[in-house]
């Protein structure tokens, strides 16, 4: 009876040094890197590292030299909304941007998932090619507004801050997030960077602003861009900012192409004095 009192009483003891010992244990944890300051910040090596990882894991969308591609923005441009801080562009690189193209580390297709300190390198990366100066407009964003709206149309198809079309993309944050070349050249030769997709049947993002001509059995034609597309149907908008959806058993036919519906702004369209306008007011609307 002695023995078992003895025992019974030798395990409450050890409960409650193990529970004495949880609090400290707790604080033993270590911290999310996310939480901690950038442990590479201003290492050239490591920045070279990040400049590998990359091209492996970033380029794909954010261009090499990560200058902007056809679907992710310019990075070298020093203000960011979801980066303000390293932590901040650790955890956008970590867990992606909810609603937009950005996917979590290793969710992409792209590369193999990457560890925390490959995270870090670049982050590292991207500072050190930051362009810390902002350019200085080429143009007059109040004269670029009202040919926005007005003469250029640009709003027929495109919306900012709220106002405008919907065929297109939303240029809302366009000026801050991509470079004046850039900008330019997305105007004169619209077609000559849409962004391409994913081509896996698991594909994470769907094929964006593509020209589709869609032709039903009673013949019917209708044009516009596609929104969502798999093996049996397609979803559009045509140039009426209309929706439809379709079955593919049941069209005449339809067409993709990798052409957008925004036509070609050569000088004669439009000046390079009104083009640097309207550019300066993306970048003003942006701000």
């Amino acid at each position: 009876m002695m023995r078992g009192t003895s025992i019974a009483h030798m395990r409450l003891k050890r409960v409650l040094l193990i529970t004495a010992a949880l609090p400290a244990l707790t604080f033993a944890v270590p911290l999310s890197s996310a939480q901690l300051r950038n442990p590479f910040a201003g290492n050239a090596k490591a920045a070279k590292a990040g400049e590998y990882e990359f091209r492996i894991n970033c380029a794909l969308c954010h261009g090499l030299g990560a200058r902007g591609g056809g679907r992710g923005p310019d990075l070298t441009i020093a203000k960011k909304p979801h980066a303000k801080t390293d932590p901040d562009m650790f955890q956008t690189i970590s867990t992606g941007i909810p609603g937009t193209a950005m996917p979590a580390n290793g969710t992409n297709g792209q590369g193999v998932g990457m560890t925390e300190a490959e995270i870090w390198e670049i982050v590292t990366y991207i500072r050190s090619i930051e362009v810390k100066a902002p350019a200085k407009p080429l143009g007059n964003a109040a004269q670029g507004k009202e040919l926005f709206y007005g003469n250029a149309y640009c709003s027929g198809c495109h919306m900012v801050n709220g106002k405008g079309g919907r065929i297109g993309p939303d240029l809302s944050s366009v000026g801050g997030s991509r470079r004046t070349e850039a900008l330019i050249e997305s105007i004169r030769k619209p077609s000559a960077k849409l962004a391409w997709g994913l081509t896996e049947p698991t594909k994470e993002f769907p094929q964006e602003y593509e020209e589709v001509t869609v032709v039903t059995e009673d013949g019917q034609q209708f044009k516009g861009t596609t929104l969502n597309e798999d093996s049996f149907s397609i979803q559009m908008i045509d140039t009426s900012e209309q929706l439809h959806f379709f079955d593919k058993d049941e069209l005449k036919s339809y067409q993709v192409t990798r052409k957008s519906l925004m036509p070609a702004y050569n000088p004669d369209m439009l000046s390079d004095e009104d083009l640097n306008d309207i550019i300066a007011f993306l970048q003003a609307a942006a701000q």
